[in-house]
């Protein structure tokens, strides 16, 4: 691709020669011969001198020293210019042609829009609909009744339960479970559980992601909704009756107790807990294995350990705890010096 089309493509000024062919994108310490770099963090710029890369993506105040790339871009945002050109240089790998494959199982009554691909050992229940453009990968599971928008992507071995709700340009990885029963049980006098019935479903809205092996149970009522845009990485528990808000990213490992609120823009770290029927404001960051034990308000706040209260006052508590054995040690030192004097005056009052 010419420097000049690329630039075009991402908006940016060209300082350079605009006919410059590159081949490919690649990190800055990493770039060789014909290929074009980025930087977005000042970290990196000790790079600059020794990368091999032919062509750099930056922000217009980055100063590019006279022996580093001698054809430059020039982009407000080189993060996001990134994973324009990345996508540019490797389009989405093509698993299959559209079209039904002829081992998939699909019930009369489902309906199918145009455009689809439905892979190898796909099995489509009673009254599902499934969206155009949807790609529906080997041996996913889609439930009786389940709804699915346009240009939605099942990677293989997808189970989606019955009457979940899938909008449209969502993802879901390998292994992931949609609509599964919610974790709701009442002990009996003998010591046994008696199972609530689930009967809610589950809501995923326009462009939400959901990553491998990660379960998103079905409402004992009403619905379980992540809402468009949220991001969820892999091996995530959503428990019934949870409200993910908009734009909301997890990372992996992150459980979620039963009809707990979580707000838009919130980003929450790996294998972080968060306890039932809570609510967490807009806006929230919450540190990775943090517990959270009670609701966070404070939007706008960066909530840190367990139980999670703000980051700075944990902080400032973790650090007390740091001192904790250089502390006993003293306290040991003065117990030894208040014994050695006491001993010291009872000898005098002996003599």
């Amino acid at each position: 691709m010419k420097l000049s089309e690329l630039a075009d493509f991402l908006g940016g000024k060209l300082d350079g020669d605009p006919e410059l062919e590159v081949s490919g994108i690649a990190k800055i310490e990493d770039a060789g011969s014909g290929q074009i770099t980025f930087i977005s963090n000042p970290k990196y710029e000790k790079f600059l001198s020794t990368t091999e890369a032919e062509a750099l993506i930056c922000s217009p105040d980055i100063q590019v020293p006279s022996n580093g790339p001698k054809h430059i871009i020039r982009v407000s945002d080189p993060y996001s210019a990134f994973l324009f050109t990345l996508e540019r240089f490797n389009p989405p790998m093509a698993w299959a042609s559209s079209g039904i494959h002829p081992t998939a199982i699909i019930d009369s009554t489902a309906r199918l829009g145009s455009n689809v691909t439905i892979g190898p050992g796909v099995v489509i229940y009673k009254e599902a609909k499934i969206g155009n453009n949807c790609r529906i990968h080997a041996n996913s599971v889609i439930g009786p009744a389940v709804s699915m928008g346009e240009d939605c992507l099942l990677y293989p071995n997808v189970t989606v339960y019955h009457q979940v709700q899938i909008h449209n340009r969502v993802i879901i990885h390998s292994g992931a479970v949609i609509g599964s029963d919610g974790f709701g049980f009442v002990p009996g006098k003998d010591g046994s559980y008696r199972k609530i019935p689930q009967m809610g479903f589950v809501i995923l809205e326009d462009d939400v992601e959901i990553g491998s092996n990660t379960s998103i149970d079905r409402a004992t009522l009403g619905a379980t909704v992540v809402k468009h845009g949220s991001k969820l990485d892999n091996l995530i528990q959503i428990a019934h009756n949870v409200n993910v808000g908009e734009n909301t990213v997890m990372a992996a490992q992150v459980g979620i107790a039963g009809s707990v609120k979580v707000g838009a823009n919130c980003q929450v770290g790996g294998q972080v807990g968060i306890a039932g029927h809570l609510e967490v404001a807009n806006n929230i960051n919450i540190g990775a294995q943090s517990g959270v034990s009670k609701s966070l308000t404070l939007s706008g706040t960066t909530y840190f350990g367990t139980p999670a209260k703000p980051i700075k006052e944990a902080f400032r508590m973790e650090g007390a705890m740091r001192q904790l054995p250089s502390l006993f040690r003293q306290i040991k030192e003065l117990e030894d010096k208040v014994a050695a004097l006491e001993a010291k005056s009872g000898e005098g009052k002996h003599q």
